[in-house]
């Protein structure tokens, strides 16, 4: 499994928050969780120095290590981390450890950092390499709310991305809500495949809070010869889906023509390629220009997949699967 296709529970916008750290002289720790590789400016410097991109300790000298701790925007099962030293080439550590801690209900960063705490070790000492992404895959099946990445001795690291699948509280939920975003990624949707994505990636379709701009959403190229393009969604969980609202906000001159919504209920780890038996949720609907459409969605039954399919082709900001859990 490619973990880096699923979603980084770590990242700024779904809640991803750099804590605490032993040390962060030369560069804060908040840029770890920053969109992109990081980049880097020649001949700009700070008071402390070259400024750079990531998060970086200062030289130690006493035989100690650094460390940061990420609390985790969701919860969730880690599949993989990238510890990406992008741009830190002579500054870059040695080695890393990676180390997790479930926290139920609020706690202070002093309380989550005291050195009393038990973390699980999910990475032993790993070798790292610089100026490159280092990846490492977890074989670990609890779920966490806090990673505690360690380096040896010092450095600098760029970004750092914990891949996994989000755990909500679902009893609390089906407590407190009748109906839910079945899709929401911060349930546990996943945007399983779709066609294409040459502009932007497929699970943006999914995220949390409004798109910001036209690159924070799912869009495909131009299609120059015939058909349409597609993405599948695995729901959070399987439910009697209500109502959809597609959101082709900033997409003015590229929003697809008409879109098609069909579902299907097929077991959590179906290959796409095994779905079969779609039935239709939306008829073929004509779309409009930087605008939400919220539409009524037919009866299909208890739906774990969804279909949407645009033609033929353009971008989509959001879309919301309103439904009742089965």
């Amino acid at each position: 499994m490619d973990f880096t296709k699923l979603l980084d529970l770590a990242q700024r916008r779904v809640g991803g928050r750099a804590i605490a750290t032993s040390d962060d002289f030369f560069a804060p720790k908040e840029n770890l969780l920053e969109p992109g590789r990081g980049e880097f400016i020649v001949g700009k410097y700070t008071e402390r120095g070259k400024w750079m991109d990531g998060w970086e300790s200062r030289r130690r000298r006493d035989g100690g290590h650094d460390w940061v701790i990420v609390k985790l925007g969701l919860p969730g099962v880690i599949r993989g981390v990238d510890v990406d030293c992008n741009h830190f080439l002579g500054n870059a550590p040695k080695s890393c450890r990676i180390e997790a801690l479930r926290v139920d209900g609020y706690q202070p960063a002093k309380w989550i950092a005291d050195p009393s705490r038990e973390w699980k070790e999910l990475l032993g000492d790993s070798p790292t390499t610089p100026g490159a992404q280092n990846l490492y895959a977890i074989a670990d099946e609890g779920t966490y709310t806090h990673v505690k990445l360690h380096i040896y001795p010092d450095g600098g690291v760029a970004r750092f991305r914990v891949y996994g699948e989000v755990r909500p509280d679902w009893a609390r939920l089906t407590e407190e809500h009748k109906v839910v975003d079945l899709a929401a990624a911060e349930l546990g949707a996943q945007a399983l495949a779709c066609s294409d994505e040459f502009f932007s990636d497929k699970r943006n379709l999914i995220m949390p809070g409004p798109s910001t701009h036209m690159g924070d959403g799912w869009e495909s190229k131009r299609r120059r010869g015939p058909g349409h393009d597609w993405l599948v969604i695995r729901l959070a969980r399987p439910g009697k889906l209500r109502r959809v609202v597609l959101d082709t906000s900033h997409f003015k001159g590229n929003f697809p023509d008409r879109c098609q919504l069909e579902g299907l209920n097929a077991a959590a780890d179906a290959s796409v390629d095994s779905l079969t038996g779609w039935k239709t949720l939306l008829p073929m609907t004509p779309l409009e220009a930087d605008c939400a459409h919220e539409l009524p969605l037919h009866d299909a039954g208890v739906v774990s997949h969804v279909r949407l399919s645009i033609y033929p082709d353009g971008g989509v900001a959001r879309m919301r699967l309103y439904g009742e859990v089965a």
